[in-house]
């Protein structure tokens, strides 16, 4: 269909390299589309489609869930007058159409200058690096395994420059299927042995279980984050036209969670980190 395929190129639109300190200012790995007459008017369009999303993503990874409300006074604000730079990961097209994934780098002093303006709650601050393990259990009684489909989900998030950045590790051979029972349901006990085998602190559960019958993917997140422990459990609706999109859903909203914990703690009058985190699932549609 595409006189295309997919290619991965690494251009920059503007040259300004990103600073380190920075790189939460840096949506990356963002899916842009578009449709036009011409294929060079489709990449356009995608291009500043994508950038005013992007800027609004930014927002809400910067931005308390307190705050939504009052970042909504931005929309109106072009998020191209902040970009700082662009990379194309991936893009295909056909003679109208244009499929792309970009990396956007906002200029990190417009954006804080932006917010302290208007008086908006935020916090750039990035949190000490979690480790989870994704895993899946197909039935129940069944053992915990890796699935490539649940840890690719997760691969696809933009997990360096979240403000709760993730690092994602295979199961270690050495925990048994009962270890992992007791950490989905809270036993602390379990979650200090976690830790240990991965040598940190920070580390996270993050169980998959579908039931076909009912027609739900329930998603447990078990262990400790840069705030504390936690024990989360969720299901979610699998849509039989798109079974993959609750996955995709379920690891948006447990990073999405793990960044409102966080916010909690750094943005004054955010409320508590529980607070936030129930809070962060409403605002997703959860």
């Amino acid at each position: 269909m595409f006189g295309l395929a997919l290619a991965v190129v690494a251009e920059a639109a503007l040259a300004t390299p990103v600073l380190a300190a920075d790189n939460v200012y840096t949506v990356a790995n963002y899916p842009v589309e578009a449709s036009a007459e011409n294929a060079v008017a489709a990449k356009e369009k995608a291009l500043a489609d994508g950038q005013q999303a992007a800027f609004r993503s930014l927002l809400k990874r910067l931005t308390p869930v307190t705050s939504f409300a009052q970042a909504k006074r931005l929309a109106s604000v072009r998020g191209a007058d902040l970009i700082e730079g662009v990379r194309v990961r991936a893009e295909r097209n056909s003679s109208t159409d244009y499929i792309a994934s970009f990396d956007f780098s906002f200029n990190a002093k417009g954006v804080r200058d932006l917010l302290r303006r208007e008086g908006i709650a935020f916090t750039d601050e990035q949190a000490p690096t979690v480790t989870v393990v994704p895993l899946w259990r197909s039935a129940a009684g069944q053992p915990p395994r890796e699935e490539a489909a649940w840890t690719n989900v997760w691969k696809s998030l933009d997990l360096e420059n979240a403000l709760t950045p993730v690092k994602l590790q295979p199961l270690s051979k050495s925990i048994r299927p009962e270890a992992i029972n007791a950490l989905a349901g809270g036993d602390g006990n379990a979650l200090r042995a976690f830790a240990a085998q991965y040598n940190t602190e920070y580390v996270l559960l993050a169980l998959a279980e579908p039931d076909t019958t009912a027609g739900r993917l329930s998603v447990t997140l078990a262990g400790t984050d840069a705030v504390g422990a936690i024990t989360l459990k969720r299901p979610y609706r699998i849509d039989a036209g798109d079974p993959a999109y609750a996955s995709e859903l379920a690891a948006v909203i447990a990073l999405r969670t793990l960044e409102g914990r966080w916010k909690a703690t750094k943005v004054r009058g955010a409320g508590s980190a529980a607070a936030a985190g129930v809070a962060a699932l409403v605002a997703l549609g959860a």
